[in-house]
């Protein structure tokens, strides 16, 4: 009651806050189709080939490796005025740069520079992400998390809608605009521009930053030592990841053979399993290798952000909610597409109209809801609240998959034109197929505010940029790793049986969150009493 009591009404510094953050997660969410779907229409548009297409799909690598570097960027981040504040405007204007001469390079003629443009535009972007993660933990009130975390998802997701939906209708002769691809990214370079005016004279400053806690090194530190560590956990992480190529893998394979011994599972779901325990061994093998590697070079902004979140009580088992929290809903929305299109036989249009457009507006809109009900909730009764209602939406799909399709009549969706999207005749909606990915979006962008929300808690000020990124890699092993085994598991024992087996695998989660009570409470109620001082 207490935690709920103390919460107070926004004010016009909130407000404030609340705009730069919602600005800023469109910032985020600009370059990411730049080096994806938009990037592969692009080549496509200019007669690549597939392979090549498909090779040019690694350049979105650095997005998973920003960790690496997010210590440096806590390590060398000016004082005052520019905290994180500078990071973002040169992030965001060589981003720009970036983009420009991306649009002067010839993809059919200048590959190897082109997709060394293309890396270094994912780069850029992966090193804003941080920024802006970093940024929007410091700046918003403990109150504000769960509203600033749906807001920020919402100007992300409007930024995704842009650069990868409306840039094809802008480059469509027929139906578009007819612009080139080059003028498009020349036009997302500009945007970015203004991006980067904003950031450095809108947003709001940052409090300043508390005293080291005890056993954080604060003398002076040569630079260059830190760029060596930085290396040193480069080298750590490029050896782990061919031990586990080399070792990992057979060992794997090895110790699943016995137990897979006439099993009528499916030769490529054992593979599955076995890459699933190589994987886990290999994280297992090179954490501490880093760790070490991070020592033994005395790294120490990345050594300091560790030891201050391991500070945290439950610290350890904090990670593992992170993973375990959307692994379920991970495991349902892997395979919507091919569920929806091949396994329950929806019409193409149906599917685009209900699972991608108004999909996505539940998923902003739970966001909204859900970042307006932490306001009253507090944040262990929305982690509650929100899981119980993801679980719940996994059943929606299993009742549709055993039987609910057509149950519940349809409607009749009208011809329109929203600009980025349009359908140029009149569409029969399923009313079951329309409840189920409703509820099941509007349930995940919930569950979302309240993961981001989560994460912002963990976080100290002195080390955000360090432990937002390690915290979002742990909360992406579901999406990344878990999803593509769905498809085998799928095939396997069906498509009713697997939305059970999805909601299931939600369960752990509460449980977790049960156990958890109190250390998440106390983060709630220490980041209020932070918050009135």
């Amino acid at each position: 009651m207490t935690a709920v009591a103390a919460r107070k009404p926004l004010s016009v510094a909130g407000l404030h806050r609340l705009v730069a953050v919602t600005v800023l997660g469109f910032a985020s969410g600009l370059p990411l189709a730049l080096t994806g779907q938009a990037l592969q229409a692009w080549l496509t548009n200019e007669g690549l080939s597939v392979s090549d297409i498909g090779f040019l799909t690694l350049v979105g690598v650095p997005y998973t490796f920003k960790f690496l570097w997010a210590p440096l960027m806590d390590r060398f981040d000016a004082a005052g005025w520019w905290r994180r504040r500078g990071w973002l405007v040169l992030t965001q204007l060589a981003l720009a740069g970036a983009l420009i001469a991306l649009a002067a390079t010839s993809p059919r003629d200048a590959m190897k520079a082109f997709a060394l443009l293309a890396v270094t535009v994912a780069f850029l972007s992966a090193s804003q992400d941080v920024v802006v993660d970093a940024y929007r933990t410091d700046v918003l009130d403990a109150a504000e998390r769960g509203l600033g975390a749906s807001l920020g998802v919402m100007g992300y997701r409007f930024a995704m809608i842009l650069s990868g939906g409306v840039t094809l209708i802008w480059t469509d002769a027929v139906q578009g605009g007819g612009m080139s691809w080059p003028e498009v990214y020349r036009l997302m370079a500009w945007l970015m521009v203004g991006l980067a005016v904003f950031s450095a004279l809108l947003i709001p400053g940052l409090p300043a930053l508390p005293p080291a806690p005890p056993g954080v090194a604060s003398a002076p530190r040569s630079p260059w030592q830190d760029l060596l560590g930085f290396v040193a956990v480069v080298v750590a992480v490029a050896v782990g990841v061919e031990v586990t190529r080399r070792v990992g893998q057979p060992a794997a394979d090895a110790v699943l053979a016995p137990l897979m011994a006439g099993s009528t599972m499916k030769p490529a779901l054992q593979q599955r399993w076995s890459d699933l325990l190589a994987l886990f061994a290999g994280i297992g093998f090179t954490l501490p290798l880093v760790v070490w590697a991070a020592r033994k070079a005395r790294f120490d902004p990345l050594l300091d952000g560790m030891r201050s979140y391991f500070a945290i009580p439950g610290a350890a088992a904090f990670l593992l909610f992170i993973i375990l929290y959307k692994l379920g809903d991970a495991f349902a929305v892997s395979l919507m597409t091919p569920f929806l299109l091949t396994g329950m036989a929806y019409p193409a249009a149906e599917v685009g109209v209900v699972n991608k457009v108004i999909g996505l507006w539940m998923t902003i809109v739970g966001a909204l809801v859900g970042g307006t009900l932490m306001f009253r909730l507090g944040l262990w009764r929305s982690l509650m609240l929100f899981g119980i209602l993801q679980l719940v939406s996994n059943l929606g799909f299993w009742w549709l998959a055993s039987g609910g399709k057509g149950s519940i009549g349809g409607m009749l969706l009208p011809a329109f034109d929203w600009g980025f999207v349009k359908i140029t005749a009149p569409t029969t909606v399923d009313g079951a197929l329309l409840a189920a990915v409703a509820f099941d979006n509007l349930a995940g962008g919930m569950g979302t505010a309240a993961h981001v929300a989560f994460q912002m808690a963990l976080c100290q000020q002195r080390f955000t940029a360090t432990q937002y990124a390690l915290l979002s890699a742990f909360a992406a092993v579901g999406r990344v790793w878990v999803g593509p085994m769905a498809g085998v598991l799928a095939e396997s024992i069906g498509w009713p049986t697997f939305f059970v087996v999805s909601t299931i695998v939600a369960v752990p989660a509460l449980l977790m969150l049960l156990w958890l009570k109190p250390q998440v409470s106390a983060l709630d109620n220490a980041g209020q009493t932070a918050s009135r001082s």
